[in-house]
């Protein structure tokens, strides 16, 4: 709570400043001297006094975010400096962050140390004066931005072009903060990717045919080297997408249409909110069920009709997945279709055309990008999931074109490239970033194709 504690007194003061610029905004409205008239409505001195309260306290808080690591943790240096002799960088932050942890109460301390116990009744003593300094501050700064707002606000105030100046700042911010975060994924992946392929050939981790990452601890031990070929992952990904989507495209977009186009509102109000049921159900739910339903009864029902299917298949796995992506498509797509003007319908039933062709010669051409982002994020949630994979289709990185068979995927490498304490410097965990370049170029290359048959098939109208 106390970690929330400057946010909400900051929101509240904000609060209260917007319903004090609401409220000389309509008590000049009701002044005679000023004619009544306002340049904005009300609503945007309210926000403007605001922003003009919120926005400074704010700026303070995040610059103090950042501050109060490095400054508690020089105070808890020094509180415990006779424990921290002799002890390397990673033990010195591992010992004091053991000690804010229990000093907010999470842990168990072991043992009755004076040093550890004088450490936390400081950091907690100190925490306290901190935090009652930080809420005087942020006081502070909101009564003087509010202060400036007031000798701002006036009737001619152009409150509405500030706030949307503001407001416009904010946007472009975001969208900012949004190209750095993917810019500094790109990077982390490319240098730790880089890494990796100093220590294996490029040529051997994309067309290398075996998978077998485990590295000895001794060079004279048996399998010292490893195999990085990544083309049974890159083949076992691709395999279980495609069923997946073999699942999902059909039923999706066909219920998609069918919401749309023929079934009465009522059915559509009771059925939607169902499909899109699936789209909360937790993954692993799906998993569990894909282990313990369908692997089992697609088993059974192969050994019925002469085929050897694994305990652990792609078959299993890409079919739970499928039915997972269903709500993706259907809800979107559905949505898409019903925006599609009424007029273009209309239209067409003029010119003779039946229902069927009305949908496929005019309403499908018409949402076209949406339909096909719909499949786009249907396709890259499935090559990102892992958790079905892991319980229906098992670790085995087997390069193989019978689905019947247990395969893997990228994601599911990744994860267990990174399970457990892991060296950063051996190229089996190397490994798990130059596979994430590699799932990062694949889902780019998507959305080039996407944008590309959008662009080529798309129809427009007046």
């Amino acid at each position: 709570m106390s970690d929330f504690l400057p946010v909400i007194l900051v929101l509240l003061l904000g609060a209260l400043a917007y319903r004090w610029g609401v409220g000389k905004a309509l008590a000049w409205r009701g002044q005679k001297d000023t004619g009544g008239a306002l340049h904005s409505l009300p609503g945007y001195y309210g926000i403007y006094a605001a922003l003009w309260c919120a926005l400074p306290a704010l700026l303070l808080l995040l610059i103090w975010r950042f501050a109060e690591g490095p400054v508690l943790f020089h105070y808890l240096s020094a509180l415990v400096e006779g424990r921290l002799a002799g002890l390397d960088d990673g033990a010195r932050q591992a010992l004091i962050g053991d000690i804010r942890r229990l000093a907010h109460g999470e842990g168990v301390l072991q043992a009755d140390h004076p040093v550890i116990l004088a450490a936390i009744a400081g950091y907690e003593r100190i925490s306290s004066v901190v935090m009652a300094a930080l809420l005087v501050v942020l006081t502070a700064a909101c009564a003087l931005g509010t202060a400036l707002a007031m000798r701002r606000l006036s009737p001619r105030l152009r409150a509405r072009n500030a706030v949307e100046k503001a407001l416009m700042a904010l946007l472009m911010a975001s969208a900012t903060v949004a190209i750095l975060t993917t810019i500094g994924i790109v990077l982390s992946l490319l240098g730790e990717s880089l890494r990796f392929f100093a220590k294996v050939p490029v040529s051997d981790f994309l067309f290398g045919l075996s998978w077998s990452p485990q590295t000895a601890i001794r060079a004279d031990q048996v399998g010292s080297s490893g195999s990085f070929g990544a083309v049974p992952l890159f083949a076992g990904t691709f395999m279980i997408s495609l069923i997946a989507m073999a699942v999902a495209v059909p039923v999706g977009l066909m219920s998609a249409i069918y919401m749309a186009e023929y079934a009465s509102p009522r059915f559509r109000d009771i059925v939607k909110p169902l499909l899109e049921i699936l789209a909360g159900i937790p993954t692993v739910v799906y998993g569990f069920f894909a282990a313990l339903t369908v692997a089992p009864l697609l088993r059974d029902g192969g050994a019925l009709l002469g085929f050897s299917v694994a305990s652990e298949s792609a078959l299993a796995a890409g079919m739970v997945m499928g039915i997972m992506l269903i709500p993706f498509i259907s809800s979107l797509s559905d949505d898409v279709i019903t925006a599609v003007p009424r007029s273009l319908r209309e239209g067409a039933y003029g010119l003779g055309a039946t229902k069927y062709e009305a949908i496929t010669q005019v309403v499908l051409p018409a949402a076209l990008p949406g339909v096909a982002g719909s499949i786009l994020l249907a396709v890259s949630r499935a090559i990102g999931e892992t958790m079905i994979v892991v319980m229906a289709a098992g670790l085995s990185a087997n390069l193989t074109a019978n689905p019947f068979e247990a395969m893997t995927t990228v994601t599911v490498q990744i994860v267990t490239l990174l399970i457990g304490d892991q060296e950063f410097d051996s190229a089996k965990t190397l490994a798990a970033f130059a596979l994430g370049l590699v799932l990062f170029v694949m889902t780019l290359i998507l959305n080039i194709a996407a944008l590309m048959i959008i662009r080529k098939y798309r129809e427009k109208y007046d």
